[in-house]
């Protein structure tokens, strides 16, 4: 097929007139996408047609009984029949083979004359290419965005070739990489309150922090799923994307302007200054019973768990380790953020020997809820000066916040690319992690329940240990080997 001349970036800062999504009749669709859609109609944001596509046999009816399902049973119910009414409206379906010509000059008819659609590609990453090249046989790449599910590739060089299909068709300013994760209220407060709080840029830096480490934890196993994760695994499924995504909000410099390149700039920063893994950073751990579950190799070494250490060699950065751990089965299912500050240079108080790593530090609550606490030593009751951690906490949950998928499919047919990722900043990304996506340690064995392989332990040691969410816990030292 020969290339097409690839439009002008100006169209896409305007509004999509449609929205086509493949992989309707999948699980993503029934769990996210329909009730993010009834959600925006509900809001007055979706007005425009939405086309799903999928090679399951259906009827347009089918689908909207399944869209219906999906509604009632993970988006709180049909509360508004007229919303939801009006949506069945917009909703349109073709049923066809993605490798076939004429399914996209079905959806070329069912698009009925709208000239800039987003596609959603919320499809298995090894039909990404296939459906590109197939919008663009039939001319359905001029003038439209693009928007891509995770993951982005397998690794670097599979990446780039991503990248290159998608930019034979697409400008990048029309090519939206989702990463859910990137939609949530307490993510962008990072941001927020890191620039909106003006004690914080002074210890903002290596002299004063002596540590950071994020964890996402995940009380449940890969749920039914094993096939899917023995071909992509924890670093590649959460280390890369998610977390070093926190990592980019974290180390950024201040943008020149809260303006969509301006922060897409300083993140990819941050993720080109991060020094490429070796395998004694890394930790790999696989909960017990996961070669038990259904699509899971008998001697499979896929890692459901991984700790590591990483640099961002920066100016701002130069030396303070970063620490990332995610897993299946551990303790509790949560996501935080500790910043773990330096000691005060001269130690004046008797219990400060007795205070080991325990210093000042700043907590940030992602999920469940949100939440910023700030860890600081206070003096007990008496004549003695001494004095013990407490937490000053601020409880800040969002009851009326929109879930990510509302977000971002919002943003998306906006034109808005605040959050999504860049090509330079996905690439960079991979570029972290490719050395030990291959070369590294076999994996350990951890007990369902456990917060992962007590190798992990040593991983931090020297700084303090890991800080174990506990999802009940404030006001009290958080620290918890």
């Amino acid at each position: 097929m020969r290339r097409k001349p690839i439009p002008s970036a100006a169209s896409h800062g305007s509004a999509s007139d449609a929205l086509v999504f493949f992989g309707a009749s999948g699980d993503l669709a029934h769990k996210k996408i329909f009730p993010a859609l009834y959600a925006m109609v509900k809001r007055g944001e979706l007005t425009v047609p939405v086309v799903g596509v999928s090679f399951s046999g259906w009827s347009l009816d089918q689908l909207k009984g399944r869209m219906a399902d999906g509604i009632e049973k993970f988006g709180g119910g049909i509360d508004d029949k007229r919303a939801f009414s009006r949506l069945s409206s917009l909703l349109r379906y073709v049923d066809g083979d993605y490798g076939d010509e004429g399914t996209f000059d079905l959806l070329k008819t069912a698009l009925n004359g709208a000239t800039r659609p987003t596609h959603y590609l919320a499809i298995p990453p090894d039909l990404f290419t296939t459906v590109i090249r197939g919008l663009a046989a039939v001319g359905l790449t001029d003038d439209a965005r693009i928007t891509i599910e995770k993951p982005f590739g397998h690794d670097l060089a599979s990446a780039r070739r991503l990248n290159r299909v998608a930019h034979s068709f697409f400008p990048e300013s029309a090519i939206m990489r989702i990463d859910h994760f990137l939609g949530k209220e307490a993510i962008e407060n990072i941001v927020y309150f890191r620039f909106a709080n003006s004690f914080l840029e002074p210890v903002w830096n290596r002299a004063h922090v002596a540590s950071i480490q994020i964890t996402l934890a995940e009380a449940f196993g890969v749920q039914g799923r094993g096939g899917f994760y023995e071909t992509t695994g924890c670093l590649r499924d959460v280390i890369q994307n998610h977390l070093l995504q926190i990592v980019a909000l974290l180390a950024m410099e201040p943008p020149s302007a809260m303006r969509s390149d301006a922060i897409r700039n300083e993140k990819a920063k941050v993720l080109q200054a991060i020094r490429p893994l070796k395998s004694d950073q890394l930790i790999r751990g696989q909960f017990n019973g996961y070669r038990s579950e259904p699509g899971v190799a008998k001697d499979s070494d896929v890692e459901t768990y991984c700790a590591l250490r990483l640099q961002v060699d920066s100016w701002r950065w130069a030396g303070v380790p970063f620490y990332l751990r995610s897993g299946k089965c551990l303790a509790e299912t949560a996501a935080e953020v500790l910043v773990r500050f330096k000691a005060p240079p001269q130690r004046l108080f008797a219990d400060f020997a007795n205070a080991g790593e325990r210093s000042n530090y700043l907590r940030f609550r992602l999920q469940p809820g949100s939440a910023i606490a700030m860890g600081a030593r206070v003096k007990r009751v008496g004549k003695e000066l001494v004095g013990h951690q407490r937490e000053l906490y601020l409880q800040d949950d969002h009851p009326g916040e929109e879930p990510p998928y509302e977000r971002l499919l919002a943003d998306a047919l906006a034109g808005d690319a605040t959050q999504f990722a860049r090509e330079d900043a996905v690439e960079a990304a991979w570029a972290a992690v490719d050395p030990v996506l291959r070369d590294h340690q076999p994996v350990l064995p951890y007990r369902p329940g456990s917060w992962g392989p007590a190798a992990a332990r040593d991983l931090i040691a020297a700084d303090g240990g890991w800080h174990n969410p506990v999802l009940s816990q404030s006001g009290a030292e958080p620290y918890s080997n």
